[in-house]
């Protein structure tokens, strides 16, 4: 890494804008997962079926893939400041009108205009990530802007029980719907796309910042042909898809699987559910600060990458299979905490890849193939509903109605390690090489 030429100490902008960023998507996660945790009680009192709220899982994840790659490209024609405030606005009202519906119908327009709402957010994280951190910097704090998205996700179950306990699920969403208002007002305020209008930006840390081609919005057209053609795309997104499967089985279905298959209350499978998807929070963690180490490595940077993903999703697969062996709730629930560990790992340094290969057109490409995880998740909102009721109505309760689904969790998260072993890093653009810059060490 260059030393600035001015003598000044870099000011520390970007390290404030870290904290706003986290805090976005800590509270976008809340918000997200809220449901899963109150999904028993809106049963119970909206009267709907397992393969009915499957449906409604499946209508947040629908709206969420049909908009990323549109609001991914809004961020990149207009900046990503105005875009991420309205998204936090939007998708907080949303949250908090989930609380007025009073059946299954109004629950599924809710729940897609929420996803409408919350589609965009991480293409425009990742669009602010590369503008504002240098290149060796920029896997640290994904990993840790991707901790908070998780920590939110493992704090929403174990508050959202405690709040559903006390006071109905209706105030759940209440609550939690008013916090995405407050940070949008006050980034708004703070922020700027370009650092150089920031007045907390010094000369020193801009010219940390500068990288040569990277541009604060553009108005270019997404090149189909190029996207279409590069392979490097169809691989991140068959990983991304198959990670969204294993993941959304935690986020909306692991407590009713801990309630109704192995028997807990709900005060009991709160705890369990945040501690697995803490466990999330803790690979991304290690996993940012794992895809800026690989320039210390005596490996060839990409060779690295496509033995830590394939050697991840293969130990996640092993240690899912033992959890699903385990007849304690708690031990299922650390194994499969360290399942997802493993996975999310490596999210990071898909986060780097796909940075990489996308230049300019990152907030529209990552909205792309992001979004296109939206399969995996519709797919595992569906199964999970489908199969709980079909193996219902053979006659099978408790453990046998559910622990065999976890199989096609393993089935998936060995595909997704095939294809981390087969990936190759090509640039959409051949000119955009220049663009974001592989970490190099000092």
């Amino acid at each position: 890494m260059t030393e600035p030429s001015t003598s000044l100490t870099p000011s520390r902008a970007r390290f404030i804008l870290l904290t706003y960023l986290c805090a976005l998507t800590f509270v976008l996660y809340l918000d997200r997962v809220c449901i899963s945790q109150a999904m028993s009680s809106m049963q119970r009192d909206l009267n709907f079926s397992e393969l009915e709220a499957a449906y409604v899982h499946m209508a947040f994840q629908l709206a969420y893939g049909l908009f990323e790659l549109p609001t991914g490209h809004w961020g990149d024609r207009v900046g990503s400041r105005a875009v991420l405030a309205r998204i936090a606005v939007w998708w907080s009202l949303f949250t908090a009108l989930t609380a007025a519906c009073f059946g299954l119908y109004s629950l599924l327009i809710v729940r897609f205009l929420f996803g409408v709402g919350e589609a965009g957010a991480l293409p425009n994280v990742a669009r602010v990530v590369a503008r504002w951190f240098p290149p060796n910097e920029r896997s640290r704090i994904a990993g840790i802007v991707q901790t908070a998205m998780v920590l939110g996700g493992a704090t929403s179950p174990l508050l959202a029980a405690y709040i559903i306990e006390l006071f109905g699920w209706r105030w759940a969403f209440v609550l939690f719907g008013l916090t995405g208002i407050v940070w949008a007002w006050f980034f708004y305020r703070w922020f700027r796309d370009d650092p150089a209008e920031h007045p907390a930006v010094n000369a020193a840390e801009l010219e940390l910042l500068s990288n040569p081609g990277t541009t604060v919005r553009h108005h270019d057209r997404i090149p189909w042909r190029a996207v279409l053609g590069n392979r490097s795309l169809y691989l991140l997104a068959v990983i991304m898809i198959c990670s969204a499967f294993n993941s959304y089985v935690y986020l909306s279905w692991f407590s009713n699987y801990l309630q109704k298959g192995r028997g807990l209350e709900q005060i009991e499978a709160g705890p369990l559910t945040s501690l697995v998807l803490f466990g999330s929070g803790v690979g991304m963690f290690l996993g940012g600060f794992v895809a800026d180490g690989f320039a210390w490595f005596r490996w060839p940077i990409p060779l690295a990458r496509r033995l830590f993903g394939a050697s991840a999703f293969l130990a996640a697969a092993a240690l899912l299979y033992l959890g699903m062996q385990c007849e304690s709730p708690l031990a299922t629930s650390l194994f499969a905490a360290l399942s997802i560990l493993t996975t999310t790992a490596t999210l990071a340094t898909w986060w780097a890849c796909i940075t990489e290969i996308s230049g300019k057109h990152l907030g529209a490409l990552f909205g792309l193939v992001n979004g296109v995880g939206f399969l995996g998740a519709f797919s595992s909102q569906f199964f999970f509903g489908w199969f709980a009721n079909y193996r219902g109505n053979l006659g099978y309760t408790g453990r046998e109605q559910w622990d065999p689904a976890f199989y096609a969790c393993i089935a998936v998260l060995l595909l997704a390690g095939g294809c981390w072993a087969c990936y190759v890093s090509r640039p959409v653009l051949k000119d955009d090489n220049h663009e974001i810059q592989t970490p190099q060490i000092s």
